[in-house]
């Protein structure tokens, strides 16, 4: 059973999204908030596997919670999801760095939401194409000085490969494609890279590979 705290200031749209999740027979929410400050509260309480929190709210906006669950081990088992009224506003690199593990636009339709929440839980990143582009965009801006090493020598090539293909926004089938290798390989590649790089989700993990300049967009 997939664990959901919902946290926005806005009624009708908890309300919306708690109904579509209702009735899903693996998913169950397991509360409410209508702030950050309340909603930290709330997964602190619950643990829930998945905590969908708007980006802007009154009290502590969802960045500072996204933060805060971040930095807190007894939540490592929480996974953030932003929700955004626009998908590329400004918030979005903020919200990553802080260790969200993905973004859900509100006008999302059901199926994807469903599909969304279930890809949360799982641990893998939410990460569209459009906040793909947006993040690479926002590197290619930046003179080379103003990126880091991010780490990244500590990895071996192969797991090195992997990252750099999961920054492109492929999942761990699509991964093992690229690499021939099986998905259960190119999952381990991923974990162990997460590990050595004491990041948190794979959300994390694209933003370091960014950071590092293993990712440009001549990768692509």
């Amino acid at each position: 059973m997939i664990r959901v705290v919902l946290v926005d200031d806005q009624p009708l749209l908890r309300s919306g999204f708690r109904a579509l999740l209702d009735l899903e027979d693996d998913i169950e929410v397991v509360g409410e908030a209508a702030d950050g400050d309340e909603g930290l509260t709330l997964i602190r309480t619950e643990l829930p596997d998945v905590a969908l929190v708007d980006i802007q709210m009154p009290v502590m906006d969802g960045i500072a919670t996204t933060r805060r669950i971040a930095a807190d081990p007894s939540l490592a088992g929480v996974h953030v999801v932003m929700l955004t009224n626009y998908g590329m506003d400004e918030y979005v690199f903020d919200a990553l760095r802080a260790g969200a593990a993905g973004f859900l636009v509100k006008d999302i339709v059901p199926e994807d939401f469903l599909h969304a929440v279930r890809v949360a839980a799982r641990g893998d990143a939410l990460l569209a194409p459009s906040i793909t582009r947006k993040l690479i965009d926002r590197y290619v801006t930046q003179p080379p000085s103003a990126r880091t090493g991010g780490g990244l020598e500590e990895l071996t090539g192969r797991e090195r490969e992997a990252v750099a293909l999961a920054a492109q926004g492929l999942s761990n089938d699509d991964i093992a494609g690229r690499m021939v290798i099986s998905p259960s390989t190119a999952k381990t590649h991923i974990n162990r890279a997460m590990a050595k790089l004491g990041v948190r989700d794979r959300a994390q993990l694209v933003v370091r590979a960014y950071e590092s300049g293993l990712v440009t967009p001549r990768t692509f």
